[in-house]
């Protein structure tokens, strides 16, 4: 592997709290370089930026002969590259996979990393979860770099790595994509310009017994597998220490488990995606699959509506929230009742209900649950909070 080097540098993060701009700025002082930077909250994922100066207040205040590199979030605001530029040097420093796809990107981006790790080839990895196996979603190593890449906002074009992996094509970013079509282009464009690459949809899903349940987890690791092959480790190697994987965090995560009822919290907020893990955790079921999902995005629901209301009616009982904005403003006339309203149509008769809140939202669904119920909390935002909520009330 050459020697990644940014020696010389000095580079200031706005935005350096957050998953992504923290775990750059982890790799850039590891290659050499000064970082430092600012956010407006101190978050856990600063952790690991121990001794890095970073200034938590309202506004950021860049000082004088710095490079400067602006997190999505705070696009427009600041002077500075975009984080794209800095993560397409890193990515061209070192011999690099990046994963890239509308689902599963995360688990596959970890599952090779993890392997990497187990058969002590040092990789470096910046990953867009928590992977508790490997103690955070970034490292610098001197190996294999592992990257998940995003095609929200298009910067996955300008990644040039070694190995690249798609691992399924959909859409999911209704305010950067017409159609799924025009996905389709973005990552065909990309992937002529990879020396090698790995079809996730090509291929079939592994025969392991994995430690992560669910088809879609079992098509994340052949993805996986054939990235690791053409990286050069041995196929048995590879799917020996893969079904140690356990996931990453919020990735049909465990909660915990109480009178009987075990309770899982994943990231799941695109159909496809939701109706995968609802079908994982039939797998871990004895009784009744229930779900609390909170929409995320104002337009993601206005355009998915019913495709949520067809995977929502695959449990057997499902509480909605209101929409967690993120960065969009309201849309008269769109709220999580929508998805209800497209539940009830798909399955007539089945147990829905709907709040406005996370809290009554899971004081109800905990009213639900029995011995043997899996409850699953989902959503890209703070949906999280709502499964201790559930443990405490089944308590």
């Amino acid at each position: 592997m050459p020697a990644a080097s940014l020696a010389g540098r000095r580079i200031w993060f706005v935005g350096i709290g957050g998953a992504g701009l923290s775990a750059y700025a982890l790799l850039a002082r590891a290659w050499g370089a000064e970082v430092a930077g600012w956010d407006r909250v101190d978050t856990p994922y600063l952790r690991p930026l121990e001794g890095v100066p970073i200034e938590i207040a309202p506004e950021p205040v860049v000082p004088e002969g710095w490079e400067v590199v602006v997190s999505t979030a705070y696009a427009g605001r600041v002077e500075g590259a975009p984080r794209a530029t800095l993560l397409a040097e890193l990515v061209s420093l070192q011999d690099s996979i990046v994963v890239a796809g509308a689902h599963g990107k995360t688990t596959t981006t970890a599952m090779i990393a993890f392997c990497l790790d187990r058969l002590g080839l040092d990789p470096a990895f910046l990953v867009g979860g928590e992977v508790p196996q490997l103690g955070g979603n970034a490292r610098a190593g001197s190996g294999w770099l592992v990257v998940e890449g995003d095609e929200s906002d298009r910067t996955i074009e300008s990644l040039r790595p070694r190995i690249a992996v798609l691992t399924n094509v959909d859409l999911d970013h209704h305010t950067t994509f017409a159609s799924r079509a025009e996905v389709e282009a973005l990552f065909e464009r990309w992937l002529a310009e990879v020396p090698q690459v790995v079809r996730g949809d090509e291929l079939d899903p592994v025969d392991l017994e994995l430690a992560v349940p669910g088809e879609h987890n079992r098509r994340n690791a052949a993805a996986a597998l054939a990235a690791l092959e053409l990286a050069g480790v041995a196929r048995a190697e590879a799917e020996r220490v893969i079904v140690e994987f356990r996931g990453a965090g919020r990735r049909f995560e465990p909660v915990g488990e109480a009178g009987g009822v075990a309770v899982y919290d994943d990231y799941a907020h695109h159909p496809a995606e939701l109706a995968a893990t609802i079908a994982a955790a039939r797998e871990r079921a004895q009784g009744r699959v229930l779900v609390l999902f909170q929409p995320h995005l104002y337009s993601r629901t206005r355009h998915l509506a019913r495709e949520f209301g067809e995977a929502l009616a695959t449990a057997d009982g499902a509480c909605v929230t209101d929409i967690y904005r993120a960065r969009e403003e309201p849309v008269d006339g769109v709220t999580g009742k929508l998805l209800v309203d497209a539940a009830s149509r798909a399955r007539p008769g089945m147990r829905l209900g709907w709040s406005r809140e996370l809290d009554a939202a899971a004081a109800l669904v905990a009213g639900w649950a029995r011995p043997g119920d899996v409850v699953l909390t989902a959503g890209a935002g703070d949906v999280d909070r709502a499964a201790p909520a559930i443990l405490e009330r089944l308590r």
